[in-house]
């Protein structure tokens, strides 16, 4: 992929709403035409990035500067990349958008009722035992976006449609071939 190929896709939604498998699909159909994508998910990142994260507005605001300014590099570098991130307030996304010249946010809208019984990773569990105070959605405020490019609904829509409407956008804005 040449420079003028690399896009961003920053996939948001709250805890649970889908993002990770409608990441998962977005880069299975991208190799499939060839294309080399990096992921960047936040809570494999933050593990890298911090022993003890806080996930307090000051942890986030500095976690999501950090992973914006990676996206930058590697889209300036020709790669294409998909945030698989909460990133619960809009500045961050706004953030990496303006960093990033071909970048899309999508929005998975799951209801957080669906986002608490899937709850994979125990995180809402762990918030209503009282056991963690800064869950998006819950215990802080997740900011939908105002006007995302995509919205999929995580507890309607399956990953795989969810991804393949990405790539009509991404076809659309010439960023990818069509098939």
């Amino acid at each position: 992929m040449d420079e003028n190929t690399a896009f961003a896709v920053w996939i948001t939604g709250l805890p649970a709403s889908g993002k990770s498998v409608i990441s998962a699909a977005l880069v299975k159909q991208l190799k499939a035409r060839e294309i080399e994508v990096a992921v960047l998910e936040s809570d494999a990142l933050r593990k890298e990035f911090s022993t003890h994260p806080t996930y307090d507005a000051e942890d986030r605001d500095h976690f999501y500067g950090v992973i914006a300014f990676i996206g930058k590099i590697l889209t300036d570098h020709g790669l294409a990349v998909i945030f698989d991130a909460t990133a619960n307030r809009r500045v961050y996304r706004k953030r990496a958008r303006e960093q990033i010249g071909r970048f899309l946010e999508i929005y998975v809208d799951s209801p957080l009722e669906v986002c608490m019984e899937r709850d994979p990773k125990g995180i809402y569990r762990t918030a209503l035992a009282g056991k963690s105070e800064n869950v998006p959605g819950l215990q802080v405020e997740y900011e939908a976006p105002e006007n995302p490019e995509i919205v999929i609904h995580g507890d309607r829509e399956s990953p795989e449609l969810g991804a393949t409407r990405i790539i009509t956008a991404l076809e659309d804005r010439g960023w990818i071939r069509g098939h």
